[in-house]
């Protein structure tokens, strides 16, 4: 049998095995030693039994946060296909950032064969192993042979893939093509005959059945009598990140208990206790929340500097619940660590609080109090806003809900811009992304255009000007937009994340900030995008509101003077904490 044929039925195989396997979606970048799977990846898109979507990309660091935001959005596993060599490197940023938030991607990286690997052949590099731990499943193939059964193959594949379905996170399948990669694909009958019932059905080749006693948890009685213990005192509950589903659930546990709701960014909500981490400076507000002797955590990766450093200190009962194995408490808290679906936990501990323990005046008055300081708070901010039309992005994050109105989906960049939300904003209902697993600033425009891709509808998506440089390739992926999308660049020159870090005032410019003096009208023309500019505040939310019922691609450029919010950040902190906030 030829070599290019071989090559073919394998790739063929595989595709097929991650189709039964649920894959929707594949994510394609250029190159010619993974024509196999490229080509046959075509095939199946055309075949009337499958149901295939292909999106491609020039960039590979981009494509693999493309599958990113497909994952996140869709809860599916998604293929990414690439040639050999640096386009396999390129895909690291987005699979750690898959291992730290779960996300499943399955990687098939087309390589050299053994035999020209570390002599000089072109474009070859040693690919085993090359994600190192990020990667959470791997499968180092041979080159197809004749010799190797198609079962072991599909046998092998689907073991892997049962195991990602199960701990999520991402699946390297390296796949070395010998030549000829091209060329007639000839009939394999003899070959395929081991797996012939399995191509004429639609079934995977392996079945995996497992059993498992539902809410486990809560049949242990220790656990449901520390609940009735801890139940009625004074207990704030924190959320990182959250779907709908969930967050309604837990709004009403929250009520339930009569206990603060402290929403991250993240939850995609928010509550009576907005700016946390603004208000938690103010030596009253952080003395009653002192009084806490239970938090109960939803999700993970927080935002709020303060709210970690008052978590490090905490010595009450402290309960974590998260739907991903692993340690997720930097500060390594004795704990109750429950691994489950977040809805159901909440469900069931909303069952298991006694409707006769109704919150004391004592814990609705602490409540009440600290709502109360969140108001306070929000007025002073409010105030600072009415004070300037001129934008800034302390303005614009105060007056960020009025900006989102009528969209469905927001994606929030990493460095400033998320901790400004954090601080000022009370997000409305919305599904809120972030890569907040790394916390990187790359890929972050690919994975907007990911998750729009999967949800199919309106969406804004705010970072900073670095993020934006960082991924500017990925504005090639949302030229053809049938969506709304709202991509809003905040410009302040630099990396204005280090106004608030205490790093060397005589370097900070040159090391930390490295002021760049680049604007993007240019970068939207040249990638066939809507572009706006707006001055004021009023301005900008009209235009940003507008774009949410456009179909296509606005680049909103919001322009700052570097070093503003910076500024404006350390005198709104100097006020809050000499304000009386309580009563």
């Amino acid at each position: 049998m030829k070599q290019s044929t071989l090559n073919r039925i394998w790739a063929k195989l595989m595709l097929m095995s991650l189709q039964r396997a649920g894959i929707t979606d594949i994510c394609i970048a250029p190159g010619s030693r993974s024509t196999p799977l490229t080509l046959e990846a075509e095939i199946l898109r055309k075949s009337d039994d499958f149901s295939l979507r292909l999106h491609t990309h020039f960039d590979e660091r981009g494509l693999g946060f493309l599958a990113l935001g497909l994952a996140k959005a869709s809860d599916k596993p998604i293929a990414v296909i690439v040639t050999s060599g640096t386009a396999v490197a390129n895909l690291l940023s987005s699979v750690t950032e898959s291992h730290l938030t779960r996300e499943k991607l399955i990687l098939l990286t087309a390589d050299r064969p053994t035999e020209l690997i570390q002599c000089g052949a072109n474009q070859a590099i040693s690919q085993l192993n090359i994600f190192g731990e990020h990667v959470d499943f791997s499968c180092n193939l041979p080159s197809p042979s004749e010799l190797i059964s198609p079962a072991w193959l599909l046998s092998t594949l689907d073991e892997k893939l049962y195991a990602q379905a199960q701990a999520g996170g991402s699946f390297h399948i390296n796949c070395p093509f010998p030549e000829p990669l091209y060329g007639e694909l000839d009939i394999a009958n003899s070959y395929l005959l081991p797996v012939t019932a399995w191509l004429e059905s639609n079934v995977r080749y392996l079945t995996f059945v497992k059993t498992e006693t539902k809410n486990l948890w809560l049949n242990t009685s220790s656990i449901i009598m520390h609940w009735q213990n801890v139940q009625c005192k004074k207990g704030i509950i924190i959320t990182g990140r959250l779907s709908r589903k969930e967050r309604r659930v837990i709004q009403v546990l929250s009520k339930k208990l009569g206990w603060p709701l402290l929403c991250d960014p993240q939850s995609g909500m928010g509550s009576d206790f907005a700016g946390f981490d603004v208000w938690m400076q103010n030596q009253a507000c952080f003395n009653l929340l002192c009084q806490t002797a239970v938090i109960v955590q939803f999700g993970s990766r927080l935002v709020s500097k303060r709210l970690g450093q008052f978590m490090a200190k905490f010595k009450g009962d402290y309960w974590l619940v998260d739907n991903h194995p692993g340690r997720l408490d930097p500060r390594h808290l004795q704990a109750f660590r429950i691994i489950g679906k977040l809805d159901c936990i909440a469900e069931q501990l909303i069952i298991n609080t006694d409707d006769i323990i109704r919150p004391t005046s004592d814990v609705t008055n602490w409540c009440r109090a600290l709502a109360s300081a969140s108001k306070r708070y929000q007025t002073m901010i409010q105030e600072k806003l009415e004070m300037s039309a001129s934008i800034s992005e302390l303005a614009m994050a105060t007056d960020f809900t009025n900006w989102i109105d009528t969209c469905s989906d927001l994606f929030i960049g990493n460095s400033l811009v998320i901790r400004l939300l954090d601080m000022c904003a009370c997000l409305p209902d919305i599904n809120v992304y972030a890569n907040r697993g790394a916390s990187g600033i790359d890929g972050l425009i690919a994975t907007t255009s990911g998750i729009q891709r999967a949800n199919q509808r309106s969406m804004v998506c705010l970072l900073g000007d670095i993020s934006a440089l960082y991924d500017l390739n990925s504005f090639a992926l949302l030229s053809q937009n049938s969506h709304p999308l709202v991509i809003i660049v905040v410009n302040n020159n630099g990396g204005g994340i280090f106004d608030m870090l205490p790093v060397p005032q005589e370097s900070k410019d040159a090391l930390y900030r490295m002021p760049h003096g680049f604007e993007f009208l240019h970068a939207a023309a040249m990638f066939g995008l809507g572009y706006s500019r707006p001055i004021t505040l009023e301005e900008g939310r009209r235009i940003c509101l507008e774009g949410q019922k456009k179909p296509g691609t606005l680049l909103m450029e919001i322009c700052v003077p570097a070093g503003e919010s910076g500024e404006q950040l350390k005198t709104l902190f100097s006020d809050v904490a000499s304000a009386t906030l309580i009563n």
